[in-house]
């Protein structure tokens, strides 16, 4: 794909200027249940992120990266569970709402102690 350089750099910048979604993510364990939860102002790239790094043994969660590797990544899920809504207000604080999403889905799915890899 061929394009003029003014059309590549106004797509560029669109790009560049573009609200990425916020959410949180959960990484599944299928075979015993357990959970990763995190969020993100960029969940989808968080959760490429944290893939790659499992892939190359350096997730910073040891415990998860202990199962990545013991019981495979195919037996591993990855899913967005939450989005933040985007407000028009000037006031909203997109990472103050991330993070009460975070604690509301980390009670949720209890992903500490045995039934999850988050530490508390």
């Amino acid at each position: 794909m061929n394009l003029p350089q003014e059309t590549r750099r106004a797509l560029v910048k669109a790009y560049k200027e573009s609200v990425r979604p916020a959410g949180v993510y959960v990484i599944r364990n299928t075979l015993t249940g357990r959970v990763y939860v995190a969020g993100s102002l960029d969940v989808e790239g968080a959760m490429n992120r944290a893939r790659f790094e499992l892939d190359l043994r350096s997730h910073r969660n040891k415990a998860l990266g202990h199962d990545w590797l013991a019981h495979g990544a195919a037996n591993f899920s990855f899913e967005v569970i939450d989005r933040v809504k985007e407000r028009d207000d000037p006031a909203f604080d997109r990472k103050a709402e991330l993070e009460k999403l975070l604690l509301l889905w980390c009670e949720e799915l209890q992903c500490t102690g045995e039934n999850g890899y988050n530490t508390p």
